[in-house]
């Protein structure tokens, strides 16, 4: 999955030693806020002290985040993970490109052009009634 947005938010790393392997181990947050009428916020982690500074991420910086989603369990409670795994910059004065993913629920309607209001309809005087024409077979 992926979504575009501005980052609002560096929390502060975390790291520690693994209690299985024994090795160091670094993670860092970051808070995006989409750029829809409605924004949204997701916070997501990058794991790993290479790809933290790969990434370089900077509070006020517009990126393409790309995550996955799992979810772990701890002690009968589950806890969901969003690791990014690819962080694209968007140019300086670009805006973010529109979403491609519909909402939960929305349907797309085909969108049909209307026609431009013209100032007065040219068949139709004011105040007369509409006549039926003699091959209309609406009952109304």
């Amino acid at each position: 999955m992926e979504l575009t947005g501005k980052i609002i938010a560096v929390l502060p790393e975390r790291g520690g030693t693994s209690a299985r392997t024994g090795s160091e181990w670094k993670l860092g947050q970051y808070v995006l806020e989409t750029m829809d009428q409605f924004p949204r916020k997701m916070c997501f982690e990058v794991f790993g002290t290479d790809r933290i500074q790969q990434f370089n991420i900077q509070l006020g910086e517009i990126l393409t985040v790309s995550f996955d989603i799992d979810a772990h369990e701890y002690q009968g409670r589950w806890f969901n993970s969003i690791r990014a795994f690819r962080v694209d910059r968007t140019a300086p004065g670009t805006t973010a490109p529109a979403p491609s993913v519909e909402p939960f629920g929305a349907t797309a309607a085909p969108q049909q052009a209307t026609p431009a209001p013209s100032a007065a309809p040219a068949d139709l005087t004011a105040g007369a009634p509409f006549a039926a024409s003699e091959g209309d077979d609406l009952p109304f």
